[in-house]
């Protein structure tokens, strides 16, 4: 394998003996241009660098950063231009050409382009999103599903606002004008449904005025004769059943039974009352009447009076005849009396007889003449004059009169015989529109123009086809004399609405002190008088030129403060924003959410602005101050997750102490307290930390009284020791010899006495006087029966100290130890 690699290698050699070429020296001229040279390349590097700056720090189009991006002559250049680059055109380019080249650049003209497209995208979504939200606007607005309407309105409304700042011009004059179209598609369900409602309650109140009135003529028809109703009463009565059922019929259809059942009843209860009022009137004639018909002794003059009493009251069928009527009406039935002679004025009968006379002339001209439609007149008029002159005056125009009907015959028949297919068929059209129900303004116009095409033909001489068109066409306009009649009073009362409104402004405006006013009373105003004068319509227009020119002046005089309030406000609303805004990193997070809570007072306490401008601070405002209280929110769950870990090791730790009973070892007793001290308590809810808390006590109770038990054995130990003699000074603890100072004055046996009174052990009964004696002496001295543990221990310890301290001389015997151990057992057990 060696041999193979060393022949492979000395293959590979050339023949020849290689020789590197000697390196050329220098001469200094040359080494001299040679730097030169390079300097002013160098020169000429950095005067192009300092040009390309100045280019960069200038305003360059695309097209000049793009070759600088390409070409500039540093790194530094050509970052900073590709940066700057937006053009999509451009940055392509310059990504072709930098790719391989420049890695920086092609690195940052990829993260534009990239930023370009994902803009692109987001402004195309959200273009689309605007067109299909005009799209849903313009479908609301021809929906016929009118349930949740206002909701659906309300919803597009809402996501307009959130898209309306990407809008174009013509985008959000198309949604404007598809919300208008809902809008008054809105107003037509509104104004629907109350129009169903108010025709609802106009037939409850039609109902109820036929049944009071029919109520009413039963009562009547049952009253007394010998009593009359109150006139008063009934008048009332009458007028307000008239005003109640022209509203409940006003711009409504209604059903004919029950309007010929309306005009019947009223018409009976009218006949009564008129009756009734007549009755009142000539009360004394009637009394007088009736006083001569008793006596017998009656004139013809008093029988005529009654006679025409009894014809004026007219008292009406069905009722009862009041008891003072009776009289009367026998008196006009026993005798006819013949009507008076009718007085002639010759003068006036001259004068008709004269205007006859040139009618008759102007007739006959017309006849002449062929016109029917004048001749027709002519003669009605003729026939009047004729009528009101008595037989001396008018047999001279009789025979001429009698001429003249037989020429108007003719001539009616002549041209009738051409007109009266086109009569019959203005008849049917008349009777066809009778029954349509249009609105009636185009009812009307129609109805005009089919009479005056009745009134071109001339007429008809025909009385039953001139009856038939009369009848259809009081048909037709019935339902509209009701509408027009209600829309001309309506004009005038809207008119005067408006001159009302106009001087309830101007006065306002006189009187307003702007310094000290209450804006959201002028904006309410202005907003009250907007939407009064429009439901002040219809008006008639030319009458309403004038004031609605004057409402318009008044208005933009009031517009002009409000408009400068509400921009004040806005800045003032404006400031609370930033102010919120400047809380949401602000620390104390306390101190933050109390000062974002005074600028919800501040933000309340502002004025009035302009909607749209409120709606987008609000949004604002609301934004920042979600976000403040979204970090108590925050750290209330951390705190509520540390409660809950805390509570969850705390009770974990409570199930393991809690097995642990007081008999046990110190050492067991003080882990588990060891355990519980340890515990996170700061962030324990307030029942776990109470049971930690029980624990705690319970267990340092159990301790206490473990070492209690220890001490209790280690003294009974050192009290037998003593009786043996003075026990080992290593035995005894340090602090004994200070306590047993304290109980000196005492020997063996009152000290056992003492420890048998706090161990509540009986002595014998040898030691009773004296065990009295020094009950009372520890009343003197204040320590009683009724020692604390603590104290009692503390007490005890001292007399075992003194026990055990005493000389050894005066060591004692095994009785009194043994007393002394059970006393201190006695102590021990409890």
């Amino acid at each position: 394998m060696a041999a193979f690699l060393q022949k492979l290698f000395k293959s590979r050699k050339s023949p020849g003996t290689t020789t590197k070429p000697q390196k050329q020296l220098k001469t200094p001229d040359i080494e001299k241009a040679e730097q030169a040279e390079k300097a002013e390349k160098d020169e000429a590097r950095a005067n192009l660098r300092e040009s390309q700056l100045k280019a960069l720090q200038g305003s360059p189009t695309q097209r000049e950063l793009a070759d600088l991006a390409i070409s500039g002559v540093t790194a530094e250049v050509r970052l900073n231009a590709a940066t700057r680059l937006t053009d999509d055109d451009c940055l392509q380019e310059v990504q072709k050409k930098a790719k391989g080249r420049d890695k920086s650049v092609y690195q940052a003209v990829r993260q534009s382009l990239q930023n370009l497209r994902e803009e692109q995208a987001r402004l195309e979504a959200i273009s689309e999103a605007i067109t299909a939200l005009i799209k849903n606007a313009n479908e609301q607005a021809r929906s016929d599903d009118t349930k949740l309407y206002e909701a659906r309105l309300e919803t597009l409304n809402q996501k307009w606002a959130g898209l309306e700042a990407h809008a174009t011009e013509e985008q959000a004059q198309a949604f404007l004008e598809a919300s208008y179209g809902c809008k008054e598609r809105l107003r037509a369900i509104q104004s629907a449904r109350e129009e169903e409602a108010r025709h609802l309650e106009q037939t409850r109140q039609r109902e109820e005025t036929l049944s009071l009135l029919s109520t009413t003529l039963e009562d009547l028809r049952g009253q007394s004769p010998d009593t009359l109703p109150s006139l008063s009463s009934l008048d009332a009565l009458q007028k307000t059943q008239e005003n109640r059922w022209l509203e409940a019929t006003r711009d409504t259809r209604v059903d004919k039974q029950q309007q010929k059942a309306y005009e019947a009843t009223m018409l009976g209860l009218r006949t009564y009352i008129t009756a009734v009022r007549q009755i009142g009137q000539v009360r004394e004639t009637l009394t007088e009447l009736a006083e001569a018909a008793a006596s017998e002794a009656v004139s013809d003059e008093q029988r005529a009076q009654a006679k025409a009493l009894s014809q004026d009251i007219n008292w009406p069928d069905g009722f009862p005849m009041p008891s003072l009527l009776v009289p009367i009406h026998k008196l006009a039935g026993q005798r006819k009396q013949a009507a008076p002679a009718k007085a002639e004025d010759l003068k006036k009968q001259k004068t008709i007889a004269a205007d006859l006379d040139a009618t008759i002339a102007n007739l006959e001209a017309a006849l002449e003449a062929k016109q029917l439609k004048e001749s027709r007149q002519l003669y009605r008029g003729a026939q009047q004059q004729f009528k009101s002159l008595d037989h001396r005056h008018g047999k001279p125009f009789q025979a001429r009169m009698q001429l003249l009907t037989g020429q108007l015959r003719e001539l009616s028949d002549w041209l009738g015989f051409a007109t009266e297919p086109k009569q019959i068929a203005l008849c049917e059209q008349m009777e066809h529109l009778a029954e349509q129900p249009i609105e009636p303004e185009a009812k009307a116009e129609r109805i005009k123009e089919l009479q005056n095409e009745w009134r071109n033909l001339g007429g008809s001489s025909d009385r039953e086809l001139w009856s038939r068109f009369k009848a259809a066409s009081d048909k037709a306009y019935e339902p509209c004399k009701e509408y027009f009649s209600a829309k001309s009073g309506l004009k005038r009362a809207n008119l005067d609405t408006r001159r009302a409104i106009c001087a309830e402004l101007e006065s306002f405006l006189a009187n307003a002190d702007w310094f000290s006013i209450d804006w959201k009373a002028a904006e309410k105003i202005h907003l009250t008088a907007r939407q009064e004068w429009k439901a002040a319509w219809p008006v008639e227009f030319r009458e309403n030129r004038q004031v609605q020119k004057h409402f318009d002046s008044l208005l933009k005089k009031l517009e002009a403060p409000l408009d400068e309030e509400r921009r004040k406000n806005e800045a003032l609303k404006q400031e609370i924003v930033d102010k919120a805004v400047a809380l949401i990193d602000h620390e104390p997070l306390q101190d933050a959410m109390n000062q974002a809570k005074n600028l919800q007072s501040d933000w309340k306490a502002i004025g009035i602005t302009r909607h749209r401008e409120d709606r987008k601070l609000w949004q604002a405002f609301r934004k920042a101050c979600d976000q403040i209280f979204a970090r108590r929110d925050a750290q209330r769950s951390e705190q509520q997750q540390a409660t809950q870990a805390a509570d969850g090791a705390a009770v974990a730790a409570l199930q393991e102490t809690q097995g642990i009973q007081r008999g046990q070892d110190v050492s067991v007793l003080t882990d588990s307290l060891t355990t519980l001290n340890n515990l996170q308590t700061l962030a324990l809810s307030s029942d776990v930390k109470e049971r930690v808390q029980e624990e705690k006590r319970r267990l340092k109770k159990a301790v206490a009284d473990q070492q209690m038990l220890q001490d209790i054995s280690t003294w009974q130990s050192l009290v037998l020791a003593r009786t043996n003699g003075q026990p080992e000074p290593e035995q005894v603890p340090k602090h004994w010899p200070d306590l047993a100072a304290e109980q000196q004055g005492c020997d063996h046996g009152e000290l056992v006495i003492r420890a048998e009174i706090l161990g509540g052990v009986d002595s014998p009964a040898s030691d009773r006087q004296r065990r009295m004696e020094i009950q009372v002496q520890r009343l003197a001295e204040g320590m009683g029966s009724s020692e604390q543990n603590t104290d009692q221990m503390v007490e005890l310890e001292k007399l075992v100290a003194n026990w055990c301290l005493k000389s050894a001389g005066q060591a004692p015997d095994q009785a009194l130890a043994k007393r002394l151990n059970n006393a201190l057992a006695a102590v021990a057990s409890d």
